[in-house]
């Protein structure tokens, strides 16, 4: 593959397990989407996003649910948002699976 990335690089991707702690609906935001307020422990913090994930989730289901997210990406401007953080879902059309772990872990742990 020609777009292999190198360890060193992988490395560098900070994917952090966090809690989701509030949901909001964004009605501001292009494609239908919520506002999250993900904890990600002492070290990291809490940290807020949009997601598009209204199709598979209704907001009280989110609350306390553990997701995946990367956490060093730079802030990014979303309508009258700013993103802090990019959470990670496997991705069909219009469809988004949020990643999880199994089993409740501690939050801010890495993915690796």
């Amino acid at each position: 593959m020609d777009n292999d990335l190198t360890w060193a690089e992988f490395e560098r991707v900070e994917m952090r397990v966090g809690t989701i702690m509030t949901v909001s609906d964004f009605p501001e935001a292009r494609k239908p989407a919520f506002q999250l307020q993900i904890d990600f422990g002492d070290e990291i913090g809490v940290r807020k996003t949009s997601a598009q994930i209204t199709k598979k989730y209704d907001r009280t289901e989110l609350v306390g649910k553990q997701v995946v997210a990367v956490v060093n990406f730079p802030k990014k401007q979303i309508a009258n948002f700013m993103s802090e953080c990019l959470v990670l879902g496997a991705v069909a059309g219009d469809e988004v699976t949020l990643l999880s772990p199994d089993l409740s872990v501690k939050n801010g742990l890495r993915i690796g």
